[in-house]
C-alpha cells in the first residue's frame, strides 16, 4: 500500500483519507517563508542569536584589552626606578588626585542610561511580538514607546561623555598629565578607551532611532536594542571596574 510522506518520514494513511499532511516546517523555511532556508526557525530569531554571538566575541577582545591595560599599571604600579642621588630604589608610581564628585555623578548617569536601555529592549521585544497583530480588524493598537526609550539613552550617554571631557579639562587644569608620570598615563588612556567604545554604542543608538531599517521594521528594531543593550551593560559595568581603579590607586579630591 503507498504511503504518504511528511518530511521525509513515512506516515500511514490512516487519518480517514484526508489526504497529505501539511510539512512540520516552522516559519514557512525556504525562500517564501521568512525563516533561514532550512525551515526550522523564523529569520530573525536565527539573525538576533548570530548577532549576539558576534557580540559576544567582541566583548571577549574588549575584556581582553582591558585585562592587559591591568596587567601593564600593576607593574607600573609596583615597580621602582633607581635614585642615583640618594642611592637606593625608590617608586615611580606617584598617586594622582581624581574629580570624586564629577566621576561620581558621570557614574550615576551611565547607571540610568543602563536600566533605560534595558527598558527599552523589553518593550521592543514585546512590539516586535505584540505589534504585528494589531493589524487585525477590531484588535487594539499597542503603544511603540521603545524608541523613545532609546533617545533617553542616547541623552544620557552624551551627558556622560560630556561629564568624561569635564573630567579631563580638570586634568589639564591641574597639568597632571606632565607631572605625574605614568599614573596619569593610565587614567587617560583608560578612560579614553572607554570613551571610544561607549561613542561606537551610541552610533548604534542613532542607527536604532533613525536607521531605516529598525524604523520600519520591529523585527530589526529589536536585534539593533536588544545587541547595543548588551553591549552598553558590559561599558557601565566596565566603567565601574575602571573608575574603582582610579579610586583605589589614586587620591579622591572632591569637586
Amino acid at each position: 500500500m503507498p504511503q504518504l510522506t511528511r518530511n521525509n518520514r513515512s506516515v500511514s494513511p490512516s487519518n480517514g483519507g484526508r489526504g497529505v499532511l501539511p510539512p512540520l516546517s516552522y516559519g514557512g523555511g525556504g525562500s517564501g517563508g521568512g525563516g533561514r532556508g532550512d525551515g526550522q526557525e523564523p529569520d530573525y530569531a536565527w539573525k538576533l542569536r548570530r548577532y549576539r554571538l558576534g557580540l559576544a566575541f567582541a566583548l571577549a577582545s574588549i575584556a581582553l584589552l582591558f585585562v592587559t591595560l591591568t596587567i601593564c599599571f600593576l607593574l607600573l604600579r609596583n615597580g621602582n626606578r633607581y635614585d642615583a642621588a640618594a642611592g637606593r630604589f625608590s617608586p615611580s608610581w606617584l598617586p594622582i588626585p581624581i574629580p570624586l564628585t564629577l566621576l561620581l555623578v558621570n557614574t550615576g548617569i551611565l547607571l540610568v542610561s543602563s536600566v533605560t536601555l534595558e527598558r527599552a529592549r523589553r518593550l521592543a521585544r514585546i512590539e516586535a511580538i505584540l505589534v504585528p497583530a494589531t493589524r487585525i480588524p477590531g484588535v487594539v493598537p499597542v503603544a511603540q514607546n521603545a524608541l523613545r526609550w532609546v533617545q533617553a539613552t542616547t541623552l544620557l550617554g552624551l551627558a556622560f561623555l560630556f561629564g568624561q571631557w569635564r573630567a579631563w579639562q580638570w586634568f589639564r587644569a591641574k597639568d597632571i598629565f606632565s607631572t605625574s608620570g605614568p599614573a596619569s598615563s593610565f587614567a587617560f588612556f583608560m578612560t579614553g578607551a572607554h570613551a571610544v567604545h561607549l561613542i561606537g554604542g551610541i552610533g548604534v543608538l542613532l542607527y536604532a532611532c533613525f536607521g531605516p531599517g529598525p524604523r520600519h521594521s520591529l523585527e530589526r528594531r529589536r536585534i539593533a536594542v536588544d545587541v547595543t543593550a548588551f553591549y552598553w551593560h558590559f561599558m557601565s559595568l566596565l566603567w565601574i571596574y575602571i573608575f574603582g581603579l582610579l579610586w583605589w590607586f589614586g587620591s579622591p579630591v572632591p569637586l
